[in-house]
């Protein structure tokens, strides 16, 4: 199965999962969240024309000339409403102040000079309009300024503080219940008995759904009992909306999570057409109570495990708040950037090479690509989307997908 079918199939059926409850939070609080509902302007962004520079506020018609020096008439700080301006003066203006009213230009303190009998000298002639910022012309009253389904960064909880904006109303968040199946398992801070390897996977894998939104249950290591599977499968699919797996979900006699799942929900085993990743199941597993929660089980090795998330969970979650999928399989998902490397040697499969951007705006390979190695994904800032049997020429032009943007 191609990458693009199975992230349509995924979003199909994440569709009807998604988050209609909703909470309200503070909007200092609200960083990661996503916005349920319209945020609307009540007022004008600024509120009345102000200043963008310090400096004098005058009249056009009182500078006809460069050197003309005007008596300073008021003082109007940030915050302080000023007078009328008095024809033939000056007002000393502060950054953000409101331009008071009779003047129409604003000229830079570094463009005057304070003359020693109190006046100041204007040594350009000023043109309308200049260095003011008018009320509305950033934000209308009445207009939207966050639409519904937008993801709140810092510079949108910004906008919506401009706004007067206390509280906003978020999509809940999506619960996502993890665990990892293997006897090997060991976690750090445990010595590591004969046979058996730290789970890294537990650690990237909450880390990613933290980093995406989501409130994790993690439910630790299941033993390699089928009995042990089906107890979990049970508990996550409680009040969670999606259960994420890292490995066994292959046809091993320790591999209990298909006979598992058969046996709690439903499942498919997808074989998609990808490097690293290829193994990827998906199904959906019965609520003691009523309904049920989707599953996807990804591969075991750890930088398969990372990528599958990003190509093909991360996008779910997307649907899941609300969102647009976005991911790699968007229309106009990634960059091109030139190749500073060569990929003689093409595989089958469409391959995600870790890489990550030089200081001469080409990319650099990973010198080990194996699905093993995990310094690997520290090391990159994005994956080279190379297409099936298609190799890489140093100078080529490749596609370049930034982690941080298939994250997000």
């Amino acid at each position: 199965m191609s990458l693009d079918e199975a992230v349509a199939r995924l979003i199909e059926a994440a569709a009807p999962f998604a988050l209609s409850a909703t909470q309200e939070v503070s909007t200092i609080s609200a960083l990661g969240r996503v916005l349920a509902e319209d945020v609307r302007s009540t007022l004008d962004v600024p509120p009345a024309d102000n200043t963008s520079m310090d400096g004098y506020a005058l009249r056009c018609t009182d500078v006809p000339a460069a050197g003309v020096a005007l008596p300073v008439s008021q003082r109007i700080p940030a915050g302080v409403v000023g007078a009328p301006l008095q024809p033939g003066t000056l007002a000393r203006i502060f950054t953000g102040a409101q331009i008071p009213p009779g003047a129409d230009a604003v000229v830079m303190q570094e463009q005057c000079a304070a003359l020693d009998d109190g006046r100041v000298r204007v040594d350009t002639v000023p043109t309308s309009g200049q260095w003011i910022r008018r009320r509305g012309e950033d934000i209308e009253s009445g207009s939207v300024v966050l639409g519904s389904g937008c993801l709140l960064t810092p510079h949108a909880l910004g906008l919506a503080a401009s706004v007067g904006r206390a509280v906003l109303t978020v999509v809940r968040r999506p619960c996502v219940a993890l665990f990892s199946t293997g006897d090997e398992l060991a976690m750090p801070g445990e010595t590591l008995k004969p046979g058996a390897i730290y789970n890294s996977n537990r650690f990237t894998l909450s880390g990613l759904l933290q980093a995406s939104g989501c409130e994790v249950r993690d439910l630790g290591i299941v033993p390699d009992r089928l009995d042990a599977t089906r107890a979990a499968l049970r508990e996550a699919a409680e009040g969670c909306e999606l259960i994420l797996t890292s490995g066994g979900v292959s046809v091993g006699e320790e591999d209990h999570i298909k006979p598992a799942m058969h046996e709690e929900g439903r499942l498919d085993l997808w074989q998609v057409a990808i490097k690293p990743g290829k193994p990827l199941a998906f199904g959906a597993v019965r609520r003691p109570s009523g309904g049920q929660a989707l599953y996807i089980g990804l591969p075991g090795n750890p930088v398969s495990s990372f990528v599958t998330f990003l190509l093909a969970v991360a996008p779910v979650l997307r649907v899941l708040q609300g969102r647009e999928p976005g991911g790699a399989t968007a229309p106009h998902a990634g960059l091109p950037v030139r190749a500073d490397f060569d990929w003689p040697r093409p595989d089958r499969r469409r391959e995600f090479l870790r890489v990550r951007l030089n200081g001469e705006g080409g990319l650099e390979l990973y010198p080990n690509q194996s699905s093993g190695v995990l310094t690997s994904t520290v090391w990159a800032d994005g994956l080279v989307d190379v297409p099936a049997g298609a190799p890489v020429r140093r100078g080529d032009v490749v596609r370049y997908l930034p982690l941080q943007g298939l994250l997000g």
